[in-house]
């Protein structure tokens, strides 16, 4: 993969204490079982894929499509991944405004510990910021560094430009084993609307320029970019229909919800878990084991806790901590030689995506969401705005059969 991109609408404000504190929990125990399962640098392969990083935002309960989700799983995950480096071998550094300035003498901090080579690792990242802030000149300048290295010099960069004339901000994935010049095409991708003609010269085609030529030549975007892997995000708020793929998401609720229908041999050491837990369990499976074709529609990973601003519903936060033991649980026991839990877990996706063969989705989503939010407050559902309360009684009673995908 040479590039991609994606764009998000800018969302201000801050990310409330109660859900700050429970992504930077399930975000590490989910960057320690890819550790654990993949390994270091297929973390960093992932950092580097902006729909996966999309989809993990989305299931940490970030809002789905937002700017926010770069810098608040950033901010959560330096602060947890960072107070256990040693033992995962991975480092975060950077961040937004004035951290992003901190990196440098971060990484020469990690170097003296590590052993690496600082002034190089230094280097990168100084060029990384320079390539998207000056060699692309695309509408969108830099607010946010952060820099992601192992104990192997391997490293991911995940950086992010604002747009105040559109409103929009723009994402920028490099992963060093991708990277075979700083000047020509090094980007994973690039996450962002088609703003028209830019600046890149770091395109292939723009070697003539880098050699010498002041006047940069200007072409549309589509040729320029080559992007391979491109998410661009709407700006409305809430989830659609057309933002899920619903054959994946009635898979994952009819494993969670019917379990009848699915083989119970995968689910016999989750017993007395409940269906909705086994909801967010299933897809938090996904991000941990799904493969890069999985993360093409991020707004579904937010059906496992929600959303902060109540899109699509209030994050669950009693499902929210129960996900988090039981993922904490499995990890433990995994190192210890007791690998069945976290089989166990590893399943869940891949018994969703046997249903998902042969599943056909009914007409039902926007019921599964009223439904979902209506049953927010048995969950100790909270937003920004408060926490949820039981609705009052409707006239009627919607059949159940209404409330599901299949």
């Amino acid at each position: 993969m040479s590039r991609a991109h994606a764009d998000l609408p800018l969302h201000y404000g801050q990310v409330p204490a109660w859900l700050y504190t429970r992504m930077g929990k399930l975000g590490v125990a989910i960057v320690e079982a890819v550790v654990m399962e993949y390994g270091k640098n297929a973390l960093l392969q992932r950092m580097s894929d902006p729909f996966w990083f999309q989809s993990l935002g989305a299931v940490l309960g970030m809002d789905w499509h937002s700017s926010g989700i770069t810098t608040s799983v950033m901010g959560a995950l330096k602060q947890t991944v960072n107070q256990r480096s040693k033992e995962l071998g991975i480092y975060i550094c950077g961040g937004k405004g004035k951290h992003s300035r901190e990196t440098p003498n971060e990484l020469i901090r990690i170097a003296e510990a590590t052993g690496l080579d600082g002034d190089a690792l230094v280097r990168n990242s100084r060029l990384a910021a320079k390539v998207d802030n000056t060699a692309i000149q695309d509408g969108y300048q830099i607010y946010l560094h952060s820099f992601i290295v192992t104990d192997d010099g391997e490293w991911a960069v995940i950086q992010q430009g604002m747009n105040d004339a559109n409103s929009m901000a723009r994402r920028y994935h490099w992963h060093s084993s991708s990277i075979k010049s700083f000047v020509e095409e090094p980007h994973t991708a690039i996450h962002g609307h088609n703003e028209g003609l830019i600046i890149n010269l770091t395109d292939k085609h723009a070697d003539t320029t880098r050699q010498g030529v002041v006047q940069v030549t200007k072409e549309n975007p589509q040729a320029i970019l080559q992007e391979v892997r491109k998410l661009i995000l709407p700006r409305h708020h809430e989830v659609q229909t057309k933002d899920v793929d619903l054959k994946r998401l009635g898979s994952v609720l009819a494993v969670a919800h019917e379990r009848g229908i699915t083989d119970v041999e995968n689910l016999l050491l989750l017993e007395g878990v409940g269906p909705r837990t086994l909801q967010s369990l299933v897809l938090v499976s996904e991000v941990i084991h799904g493969t890069p074709s999985r993360f093409e529609d991020p707004a579904r990973y937010s059906f496992a806790h929600g959303g902060k601003d109540g899109h699509p519903f209030p994050v669950p936060t009693k499902v929210y901590d129960e996900a988090i033991a039981i993922l904490d649980n499995s990890i433990r026991k995994a190192k210890m030689g007791d690998s069945d839990k976290n089989e166990a877990i590893k399943n869940l996706h891949k018994a969703a995506m046997r249903i998902e063969q042969d599943f056909v989705p009914n007409n039902n989503f926007d019921q599964l969401i009223q439904k979902e939010r209506n049953e927010s407050w048995k969950y100790g559902g909270r937003t920004v705005f408060g926490k949820a309360k039981p609705p009052k009684e409707p006239k009627q009673k919607p059949d159940d059969n209404q409330l599901k995908l299949f």
